[in-house]
């Protein structure tokens, strides 16, 4: 995070990363003839592992657990015979990957590696350890990457007799297919290291990015409220989780809903690297754990690998129910305000199946109606606040109106008894429909913003560029968009107002606005030229 203002060594530019070979003052020197060592034969690992052999390196695998690191080579083998029966890689590539992959039986056997790639357990007091055992027996000129996901790397570095050539390197499971890799130096790394790394990184088959070394680094951080905003979404009751998830995937674009993915991930992961965040943010209550993912946690429900988390697994668990509204009566005559707005292309959408749609200039812009319901786009306020006790139904947002087949929405009082109706019309374009809770903000929208909001904060006060927050997001996390192009796509004002909004409502600073976002706000910039 601090680097530019304490080392002024120039980086090198992009264009150096295509070279086969590069040379820091010290000597370093990387190119498929280094040895690799990796410490940590858990999967991350072994996946790593895997990907250097895969790449033509010689690896030795070491983890201090006795058996791990031979198991780790038998995980390895499993995956590589499925490459070679899917067709991705041929019996004798297969064995030539398993040739240059040996196990370290103790950790004095790495000697002579000159990359040593560390992925044991997220802990500082571990990792510090470790590297100073290295630098007992390792060249002068070897370099010393660490894969923390969350943790500084100038702290990691701090007991190092030679910090210059540590730096981060964090990969994303599994390591072998996921293209994403964050490049982090810390205050006291090498500025030659950079470039060589993003060398490296090309060389593995990875899309490297800079990422900064502030708390959860790109990915970690941008990805909080992701979570963060499920959970308390889930706290108040707007729906239940299968329901949430579902409108995130299918109105959203996500590959997974915030559940399945924290159950993917593991819980148990997941809030370490949110205690991480949260404390090396000096206790930030936007990061602040949630008491229904601790709960879970101290009860062992860990996600997939347990057997149960916010869902259950294993041979008799039941696929989750998600309740949809009933379609009802028609509800009578669709208008539409002249400037439909984010909601044009539904408009569109519905002409084009035979919906008669007429224009009412009296209606404010991105709003429909049927019969004397309105219905509008959230922006942030519950229906009970905006409608002022007329028929006002608000929908949450999608990514894509014109292609979605989910939608959430929710009713004042006074409309409730007209979403049967609204389902109704929106059954004829295929899209059902989920009933929320008047929840401020309602799921997609205020998870969206929430998501691009901490993106723009990372932009503020890293400098880090909105083209590697956006790749880091989209190839780290699967994620539809970058969270600044969808923030782009919305408009700064909108994702502003919304916040506003919420803070407004919740009295709460976790949804305070970045200045990078205000910025643009009263500008009319966009986060991408």
């Amino acid at each position: 995070m601090f680097s530019s203002f304490f080392d002024q060594s120039p980086v090198a530019p992009h264009t150096d990363r295509l070279h086969s070979q590069t040379k820091g003052f010290m000597g370093y020197s990387l190119n498929t003839q280094t040895a690799v060592a990796v410490i940590g034969a858990g999967s991350m690992g072994a996946g790593i592992a895997q990907l250097a052999a895969q790449s033509g390196h010689a690896v030795r695998l070491f983890d201090a657990q006795s058996g791990a690191a031979d198991n780790g080579l038998k995980r390895i083998a499993v995956d590589l015979d499925g490459a070679v029966k899917r067709g991705k890689m041929d019996g004798p590539e297969r064995d030539a990957v398993l040739a240059r992959l040996s196990v370290a039986a103790s950790i004095d056997k790495l000697a002579g590696c000159g990359l040593l790639v560390e992925a044991i357990v997220e802990r500082l007091d571990a990792k510090q350890g470790l590297f100073r055992q290295l630098e007992g027996f390792i060249a002068p000129n070897a370099v010393i990457a660490t894969n923390t996901s969350s943790i500084s790397i100038t702290a990691v570095a701090q007991e190092l007799q030679h910090p210059r050539r540590l730096i981060g390197w964090h990969f994303f499971n599994p390591a072998p297919r996921m293209k994403l890799v964050e490049v982090i130096p810390g205050v006291e790394t090498d500025p030659a290291l950079v470039p060589l790394m993003h060398t490296l990184s090309k060389a593995w088959g990875k899309t490297s990015v800079d990422a900064p070394n502030a708390p959860g680094f790109i990915v970690n951080r941008v990805a909080r409220p992701y979570y963060a905003e499920g959970l308390r979404l889930l706290a108040e009751r707007i729906e239940p989780a299968p329901e949430i998830d579902r409108l995130m995937r299918e109105a959203g674009g996500f590959a997974m809903g915030p559940f399945e993915l924290m159950d993917l991930i593991g819980l148990d992961v997941n809030l370490s690297v949110t205690e991480s965040v949260f404390q090396a943010t000096a206790f930030d209550a936007r990061y602040a754990p949630h008491v229904i993912q601790q709960e879970l946690v101290r009860s062992g429900r860990f996600g997939r690998k347990t057997g149960r988390g916010f869902y259950p697994y294993g041979k008799d668990a039941v696929a989750p129910f998600v309740a949809t509204v009933a379609a009802g009566d028609a509800g009578g005559a669709l208008t539409v305000a002249p400037n439909a707005g984010l909601l044009g292309p539904l408009v569109q959408r519905l002409r084009a199946a035979g919906v008669h749609v007429t224009t009412h200039a009296g209606l404010p812009d991105e709003t429909l109606a049927i019969g004397d319901t309105r219905i509008a786009l959230t922006d942030g306020r519950s229906a009970a606040e905006r409608s002022a006790g007329s028929a006002l139904i608000l929908l949450d947002l999608a990514r894509d109106f014109s292609t979605t087949t989910t939608l959430g929405a929710t009713a004042s009082p006074a409309a409730a008894a007209q979403l049967p109706a609204l389902a109704a019309l929106l059954q004829v374009v295929k899209i059902a429909l989920i009933a929320l809770d008047d929840v401020a903000g309602l799921a997609l929208m205020r998870t969206v913003c929430c998501v691009a909001n901490e993106a723009a904060d990372v932009m503020t006060w890293t400098g880090t560029q909105a083209a590697d927050i956006d790749i880091a997001m989209v190839l780290g996390t699967a994620y539809p968009m970058g969270p600044l192009a969808w923030a782009d796509a919305l408009g700064a004002s909108r994702v502003v107002a919304v916040l506003a909004n919420l803070q407004a409502h919740y009295g709460d600073i976790r949804y305070r606005r970045a200045p990078r976002l205000s910025r643009l706000h009263f500008t009319g910039e966009r986060f991408h030229d």
